[in-house]
């Protein structure tokens, strides 16, 4: 009857959970960004998605393929599989799904047995005769001759008891330690999907540059072939006694220079080509990509409104989550002011001999509950609770900041598409009218009205403005890369695991 009465007590309060319920802290949400999208960005959202630039491999999370570069998808798809960090982010994923494995074990009963068998003797005495005369000894009811003194019998006894203890979750602190565990394993799967697009898109902004470092270098080679040309020009007039030798080293040191710039290309080249084998998971070694200057211009990339940031971006996931998972924390903290109840029992077989071991009369049990309370602590349970409150404070901070980040990269990046776009078109303008001032100063200099320096001062304007346009290419696929990034890449919360995924066997 008494336990009967504390097993109804145990389920009326394994309802209960003190602490606060969790609620989603509120977090910057602007209507709309500051910084409008490029104008090729608009035409796109009005039109849809054309084929040349398919939507659907964005919101899968392929994004690379909006560029359009076969190379590029392979070398993407090898992050995922072979890049080290994002290796480590998955281990500790799985590390996080054992812990909930470990925190729903407190559940449920421990069981334990520990057989046992001892052997005691106490005092000598002098043992019986037998019937050939000699002394005998008695050990666990049998007889053993022996000569001389003898001792008392060996007594022997052997148990197998079977202990159970059980600590009912009454007031919520196992499981909310449970749901704390499966906050930080949820964190922790979005902290891999953060890892793979970091990667991924540092992968496509290296690979961008990498190739803009090619066109930079064709741009120089055609150049070096037009000095070349000049410089055969100049010795031909030197020759001729039109030109002077001044003319000529000025045409020398302007083929030098160039050639001097194209070789110094390759540092940054192999740099680049390096890391990119790195982010693959490869040693530079194994790794070659071929020469292909920079062509396409970036793709529009679908942008949503600044809300969705809390959905599509996950640091900002994993960065809620964690605030989740402190939130019950500080629930675990107010459960220690609780008393603490503890079932126990203990039963199983005791006999002097292992073939009286398992007889129904040997058996024994016992059960009973025990209550803890802490009556003193000197306020350490008080200043847990604080403590583990103003944790929860500095994560709601992080989130807070996370989004505040996420906002500013979006409109870095939207405002960086913008202002390139426009300088491209402004850079497109000052090498056509770097062209013609070569092309006149040229036709002076050969009709002998101008010096070879004016030529050699529009060689230098023209190449400038010609590097500065195929770099800027390079920079607008690499913003459009990390404005990718800074959306999310394609991925949304519904991609999370849910708590049947996190709490199941790891594989």
């Amino acid at each position: 009857m008494r336990l009967a009465a504390i097993l109804g007590f145990v389920m009326l309060c394994v309802a209960c959970r003190v602490g606060p319920d969790y609620k989603r802290p509120s977090a910057p949400a602007p209507v709309a960004y500051k910084e409008n999208p490029p104008a090729d960005f608009k035409e796109a959202a009005a039109q849809g998605w054309t084929q040349a630039h398919p939507g659907d491999a964005y919101v899968k999370g392929r994004w690379w393929e909006i560029y359009n570069d076969p190379a590029l998808n392979a070398l993407e798809e090898q992050v995922a599989i072979s890049n080290q960090n994002v290796a480590q982010a998955e281990a500790n994923y799985r590390q996080a799904k054992a812990a909930v494995r470990v925190a729903r074990a407190a559940l449920f009963p421990t069981i334990s047995t520990s057989p046992t068998a001892s052997f005691s003797q106490s005092g000598s005495a002098q043992n019986g005769v037998g019937t050939n005369g000699q002394p005998v000894t008695t050990i666990g009811g049998g007889t053993t001759s022996t000569s001389g003194s003898t001792s008392t019998p060996i007594r022997q006894f052997y148990t197998l008891p079977i202990d159970i203890s059980w600590e009912p979750d009454l007031w919520g602190s196992v499981r909310r330690g449970i749901s704390g565990a499966v906050d930080t394993a949820q964190a922790f799967a979005a902290d891999v999907e953060n890892a793979k697009l970091l990667y991924q898109s540092e992968l496509a902004s290296d690979y961008f540059q990498l190739h803009g470092i090619d066109a930079d270098a064709q741009l120089l080679r055609t150049t070096v072939v037009s000095y070349q040309e000049y410089l055969a020009l100049t010795r031909n007039r030197f020759d001729a006694g039109i030109a002077s030798d001044l003319d000529v080293a000025q045409a020398e040191s302007q083929l030098y220079s160039t050639q001097s710039a194209l070789i110094d290309l390759e540092v940054q080249r192999t740099a680049f080509e390096h890391a990119i084998a790195i982010l693959t998971g490869k040693a530079p070694v194994d790794l070659t990509i071929p020469d292909k200057p920079l062509a396409a211009l970036p793709p529009p990339v679908p942008i949503g409104v600044p809300s969705q940031l809390l959905e599509r971006r996950p640091d900002i996931a994993a960065a809620e989550r964690r605030v989740a998972a402190a939130n019950e924390q500080i629930g675990i903290a107010i459960a220690a002011f609780y008393p603490n109840l503890t079932l126990s029992g203990s039963g199983g077989f005791q006999g002097s001999t292992l073939a009286k071991w398992f007889n129904w009369p040997s058996r024994f049990w016992s059960v009973g509950p025990s209550l803890a309370e802490t009556l003193f602590d000197a306020g350490r349970r008080r200043g847990i609770v604080e403590e583990q409150r103003a944790a929860y404070d500095a994560t709601v901070a992080t989130y807070r900041q996370t989004v505040l980040t996420a906002l500013q990269q979006v409109e870095d990046n939207l405002a960086a598409l913008r202002v390139l776009e426009n300088e491209a078109a402004k850079t497109q303008e000052t090498v056509a009218a770097a062209e013609r001032a070569l092309g006149v100063s040229t036709d002076q200099y050969k009709a002998g009205i101008q010096s070879y320096l004016t030529v050699i001062t529009e060689q230098a304007a023209l190449l400038s403005a010609q590097r500065t346009q195929v770099q800027l290419l390079s920079r607008r696929l690499v913003a459009s890369v990390t404005l990718v990034e800074a959306l999310g890449g394609g991925w949304n919360t519904s991609k999370l695991p849910d708590r049947s995924d996190v709490s199941s066997a790891a594989h």
